[in-house]
């Protein structure tokens, strides 16, 4: 006898012909939902034909539903961007899933291994690990070996990227409210607000919605006041790349063009005494200290991290709670680190030098 499965995208592939007598169980082969034995006899009887339908765990399209409804997937540009479930998980019939969410800022080899630890059953990872197609999956790849890792274990991924970074409330308010702690009376813009048409059909908290921000002062502040700021902040950080006008000192800033990340293409048009960004490249960086302009750098992510455990972890919490989820854990990854450090050249490390 054959054994043909139907999975759902209703492709029927004949899987097995083997000599009388022989057992196997479809569940060796086949997820969760295929655990029933057949046997092979040599009475030539019809093929058994199996519909099953693969699903994720109700926890992770709680998790899903949750990162939708505080920051909708509309708000992300797509034109680039890839946000959204990126790896999905299944369902298995007798399997509980544990309520664990694992947030991260990028999805390294070490945060997966540190998301199958913790027993997460989905990661949040701001960036994507995915942002094109694939026609390979294999160990050779860091990227796709995590893919392949977390499938194994049953772990899901979710991506909200630039959605974060436009919502009202999201990454950047997050950066332009590290300004507030001034007692500055502040006016707050959008640099490149999203179109109505797209905003027009989500719930009116999101009508403002857009990335990078200006924030106007109401009266002219220290430029170290803002560094401070900007460095305690981001968290503790005792080195800031700054980029500044050789021919005059900028001592005070009335306004301030904030973007997360790599904020130069937003930021461009945005008229402003000082930008804070994570990174630049050095010609725009150039370009706007001839202008009289000050530019200020933390790295890439440094400019993301803190957000999670700052504003995601609680909204994610309390989200989660509301879409019915029974004590829900939402743990942020101590393995996510920029990849960049800064070494002061006069006491590197002794590795670096073949020493232990």
């Amino acid at each position: 006898m054959s054994a043909v499965f139907k999975i759902p995208t209703r492709i029927t592939t004949r899987l097995f012909t083997k000599p009388a007598a022989f057992c196997y169980k479809a569940s060796s082969i086949l997820p969760g939902a295929f655990n029933r034995a057949y046997c092979q006899n040599s009475n030539n009887h019809p093929a058994v034909t199996m519909t099953s339908t693969l699903e994720s765990p109700q926890f992770t399209k709680q998790v899903v539903a949750a990162m939708r409804a505080l920051y909708p997937e509309q708000l992300a540009d797509k034109a680039w961007d890839n946000v959204g479930l990126l790896q999905e998980n299944i369902a298995v019939a007798g399997q509980d899933v544990s309520p664990t969410v694992l947030l991260t800022n990028d999805l390294t080899v070490a945060v997966a291994e540190e998301a199958i630890r913790k027993r997460a059953s989905v990661i949040v990872s701001y960036h994507p690990f995915i942002f094109r197609g694939l026609k390979s999956v294999t160990l050779a790849d860091p990227q796709q070996r995590i893919l392949l890792q977390l499938a194994q274990a049953n772990i899901a991924v979710y991506s909200p990227h630039t959605a974060v970074d436009a919502a009202p409330g999201g990454m950047n308010d997050w950066l332009a409210d590290m300004l507030d702690g001034h007692g500055v009376e502040t006016k707050r813009s959008i640099c490149q607000p999203i179109s109505s048409s797209i905003t027009s059909s989500l719930p009116p908290a999101f009508f403002n919605s857009g990335y990078g921000r200006l924030v106007e002062l109401g009266h002219p502040v220290y430029l170290g006041n803002i560094i401070k700021a900007y460095a305690e902040g981001l968290g503790g950080l005792n080195h800031i790349m700054i980029a500044a006008p050789k021919d005059k000192k900028v001592t005070t800033i009335r306004s301030v063009g904030i973007c997360a990340g790599s904020g130069e293409s937003v930021l461009k048009n945005c008229d402003a005494d000082l930008i804070v960004t994570g990174e630049m490249t050095h010609h725009y960086a150039l370009a706007l200290t001839m202008k009289g302009k000050v530019v200020v750098t933390v790295f890439h992510s440094n400019s993301e991290r803190k957000f999670l455990k700052k504003r995601l972890q609680p909204q994610l919490q309390a989200q989660l709670e509301k879409e019915g989820v029974k004590h829900p854990e939402v743990l942020v990854s101590e393995e996510d680190a920029d990849p960049f450090e800064i070494w002061d050249v006069r006491k590197m490390p002794a590795w670096a030098f073949g020493k232990e």
